[in-house]
């Protein structure tokens, strides 16, 4: 990741600490380290290390921040955030999936981060409002309940997506006005309301 854009020192440490191995199933662990998205059951996958520290470096944590991670999937992601934000709420529409990330973030020490089954289109009002928001499935429309969780001055990542492709984007709430930031072409699984 160094010898790509990934250059903030925070998100390069995360992924020390955070092992890959540890959220993946054992059949896929030979592969934990490759920069490519894994199964992770459910038709679902863990996104990308070098997308992963993208998403994180582009949220621009300080340590401070309260995270809401859309689509948790196994953990790994939430992991990461919860050593560059304060807390972290992690949502997952895939109750067993969900259930499996909890436990695996509880079993490694995460003890930052909660792990909420539920539709990640509608935010999490009983937890707002959000330093971050980021999102790991793609959608043409920014949700509105992110919009109303998000503090002044907070950051949404997410893969929006376009007409025929998906952009990697960083959305910064302004005086109640929405900034729009490119990042460049991904692939994600869309998100299912």
């Amino acid at each position: 990741m160094r010898g790509r854009d990934i250059t903030d020192e925070r998100v390069l440490q995360a992924f020390l600490q955070v092992r890959r191995e540890e959220f993946v199933n054992s059949e896929m662990r030979k592969f934990a380290y490759d920069d490519r998205p894994l199964p992770i059951g459910f038709n679902q996958t863990i996104s990308q290390p070098y997308i992963v520290a993208k998403m994180c470096q582009l949220l621009k944590l300080t340590g401070q921040e309260r995270v809401l991670d859309i689509g948790a999937g196994s953990g790994y992601q939430a992991a990461i955030l919860s050593l560059l934000g304060k807390e972290v709420i992690a949502i997952e529409r895939i109750e067993e999936l969900a259930k499996i990330a909890d436990a695996r973030l509880k079993r490694l020490g995460f003890d930052n981060v909660k792990v909420i089954v539920g539709d990640g289109s509608r935010g999490v009002m009983d937890e707002a409002p959000f330093d971050a928001i980021k999102c790991a499935a793609a959608t043409a429309v920014i949700s509105p309940a992110w919009i109303e969780q998000l503090k002044d001055g907070g950051r949404i990542v997410l893969p929006l997506q376009k007409t025929w492709y998906q952009d990697l984007v960083r959305i910064t709430k302004v005086g109640g006005e929405l900034q729009e930031e490119s990042f460049g072409s991904v692939v994600f699984v869309p998100l299912i309301t």
